[in-house]
Parts: structure tokens; sequence; C-alpha cells
């Protein structure tokens, strides 16, 4: 098959186009490497059956041309991370709410297959763990910027299931629990590369707020075939699904662990969320995934460990050089020293 995936030459979209070409299947990406790499291409870049186009998902000549192509799309392109959201949101609505318009009314005009790639965000501020597809969300204020993420992508799913719904589009989506591993970057907030990099050079270990919130990370590796087992799958059309794993840790749990599978000196300081993104900073506590649906659609369940993860992680740091994920830290003005 020839797959379309958007936002290819990302963390994500870099392991499932590997993924794919490995199988036997052609691949054509589109990113504007606003955030995707090169490097996340490196290992194929050279395979006759892949192909890179750099521009945005919004131009509609460049989209309808691919869509038109291809077999069935898998939409990955959208603004990553905390820190970017916050800095930019206009950026962040714009390319998730209007470029997906784009794909999702291109892959209807040739009457194509699209997985779209939601987040667990969704659910908001809720805390009756674990989060199942149809429980409620509980969005914070217009005014705190960091939850124009979740309410893009809320509009997105609308909009997707709208197109299922009304003009019979095969619509599949699914949201990621912090999805991490091997080539992910800690420039934009994600906090597991960014705890290696600062553990590994023996910079301050930063936690924001006051490390007790708690999160399950999925190898990125795990969540590549629970997304193929969904495009393979004709039921999954017009549904919801979950994709993480439950091994629930706290940051500052996280910290430690990483701390001391890097045999680090660091110190681990907590910076409160006012310094490190916004006033008025506002984080779920929780996030852990019911996957019940994925599990008895597919039989997906996760594989591999936290502990592997980090450690494949570090090896990859180590092999790579710092200087790979190099970013500018925010001065610290208030910290407190826990380990």
């Amino acid at each position: 098959m020839r797959f379309l995936v958007t936002g290819g030459a990302g963390f994500i979209g870099g392991h499932l186009s590997k993924n794919l070409i490995d199988d036997g299947h052609s691949v054509v990406a589109i990113d504007d490497l606003s955030t995707g790499r090169m490097e996340n291409l490196s290992a194929f870049s050279d395979d006759k059956n892949f192909q890179l186009v750099v521009e945005s998902i919004t131009n509609t000549s460049v989209m309808d041309r691919l869509v038109s192509e291809c077999d069935i799309i898998i939409h990955l392109a959208a603004a990553v991370g905390v820190e970017l959201i916050v800095r930019s949101p206009v950026d962040t609505i714009e390319t998730n709410v209007m470029g997906t318009e784009n794909v999702l009314r291109t892959a209807r005009r040739y009457r194509k297959k699209i997985l779209i790639a939601s987040t667990s965000e969704i659910y908001g501020k809720l805390t009756n763990v674990p989060f199942n597809e149809d429980d409620d969300s509980l969005i914070g204020a217009t005014t705190h910027h960091r939850w124009a993420y979740a309410t893009s992508k809320a509009l997105d799913e609308f909009l997707a299931l709208a197109y299922h719904k009304e003009m019979g589009l095969p619509v599949v989506i699914f949201r990621l629990f912090n999805t991490i591993g091997p080539r992910q970057r800690g420039r934009y907030g994600m906090v597991v590369p960014r705890f290696v990099r600062q553990a590994l050079s023996g910079a301050d270990i930063t936690v924001y707020g006051d490390g007790n919130q708690s999160r399950c990370f999925c190898d990125v590796r795990d969540v590549i075939p629970a997304i193929r087992g969904l495009a393979d799958s004709p039921e999954a059309e017009g549904r919801v699904f979950n994709i993480g794993a439950k091994e629930e840790i706290t940051i500052i749990d996280l910290a430690r662990k990483i701390k001391t599978m890097c045999n680090s000196n660091s110190s681990i300081i907590l910076v409160p969320y006012e310094e490190a993104t916004e006033q008025g900073f506002e984080d779920m506590r929780r996030r852990i995934p019911d996957t019940t649906r994925i599990h008895e659609l597919i039989g997906w369940i996760p594989k591999i460990g936290l502990d592997q993860t980090i450690l494949d992680i570090v090896s990859q740091f180590k092999s790579d050089g710092l200087s790979a994920d190099s970013i500018t830290e925010r001065p610290v003005i208030k910290r407190v020293v826990v380990d």
C-alpha cells in the first residue's frame, strides 16, 4: 500500500514511516520541518519506497496531489509540546484546526481512509482515572493558552467524526498518552529526553510544579503496532481509541529514576510552573488510559517497560552526543532542591 504520513519527519512519524517501509509499503511523508527533523528519516531517506515532501499540510494543491495518489492517510502533523503551545498559541490553533480541516476535506474528495492522531489532553482536568474514550472533557478557561491545544484537537475530533457520520468518510481517531522513545527531543518540553539530557550533562534536573503529577509513558515502538492495527481494521472506523501504557509514575520519581539510571550527580530541583511556562498554568494531575477498547478490537497491549525505554533513550543520547539535543534553558530564579 501507499501511505501518506503527515508530520512524517517528526518523532512518531519517523518511527512509523520506517516500520511501514520495512513491511514493504511505500510512504510519502509531508512535513514543513518546523518541528520535524531530517535525522528522524536518516535510516531510510534513500529508500526507493520513501519520499519526503517539504511543505505545509495547509497547501491545498500539494495535499490534493498527495492524497489522490495514496491508499491511506495517517495524520500526525500538529503543534507539539506544552512549551511551544504556550509560546505560540496562534500557530497551535491554525496548524491543528486549519491543517486538519484541509486534510479531511481532501480525503473526502478522494474517499481515502484517514487515521487522525489526537491526545490525552482531550480529557482536560478530569480526575476519574483511568480515562475512557467516552468520558466527558473538563477544559480550562480560554484565558489560559495551554488549553488551546486540547480544544483544537477536540475540534479536530468533532470534525472528523462529522465527516464520518454525514459523508461516510472512513475515519479513525487515536488518542496518544505520553509517547516516548529513542530519537525524541526535549526541545519543546518533552520530559523524558529533557531529564536524560540534563542527567547526562550534569545539569540540574528541573521538575515543574511539585513533581507529584503522574503520567504513564508508552514506548513509540509499542505505539506503532497499535496505529498499524487500527489502520488495518475496518471495525475501527468511526471510533476513538486510547493508546498508552498503564505504568503510572510521578514526575519527581521519574527524575530520580533517570538520575540513577544515568549514574548522574545532578541535583533535582523544583521549578514553579509560572517560571517554566506562564502565569496561572494548569496541569493535569494524573493521566491513565483505559485501553480496553483497542485491546478488545485488535488485541493490542504495550510490551516495553519504562526502564527499557529509558535505557534505550540514554543509549541514543550517548551515541549521538548531547549536542544533538542542546537547548537554551530558561534561567531559574526560584528553586527548591529536592534531591
